[in-house]
């Protein structure tokens, strides 16, 4: 049997950019992809923090470096810019592989650079 877990998530990321009619659907700065290790057209969940809107779409690469959250087409319907967003991408696994799962949780600043990166979350306390 198999389960479906998180994989890797960006989370706390600033919209930079939201174009109506522009081709695709979620442009992601590519280093913060290869930090999380995300692909281009690899489907994604999106949370905005500050209207509590949830979307599924893909992703498409946006320059390297450029910090860029682009959220595209019908998105942009979904997130302003200066939005805060959690992007999120699950995967199936075994249950064996759940055992060894290390999700890559890469966490930015309000500019889309890297705070910090980690495979836990905390427990949630009282």
């Amino acid at each position: 049997m198999l389960s479906t877990l998180l994989k890797a998530k960006l989370h706390m990321c600033t919209v930079t950019q939201a174009e109506l009619l522009y081709d695709g659907s979620c442009a992601i700065d590519s280093n913060l992809l290869d930090l999380a290790g995300l692909s281009e057209f690899e489907q994604i969940d999106i949370y905005n923090i500050n209207n509590g809107e949830r979307l599924t779409t893909y992703i498409i690469k946006a320059e390297a470096g450029s910090g860029i959250i682009s959220m595209n087409g019908a998105a942009a319907r979904k997130c302003q810019v200066g939005d805060k967003i959690i992007i999120a991408a699950y995967a199936q696994y075994t249950s064996d592989e759940v055992a060894k799962l290390e999700p890559r949780l890469v966490y930015l600043n309000k500019d889309n650079t890297v705070e910090r990166t980690t495979n836990v979350i905390p427990v949630q306390k009282l």
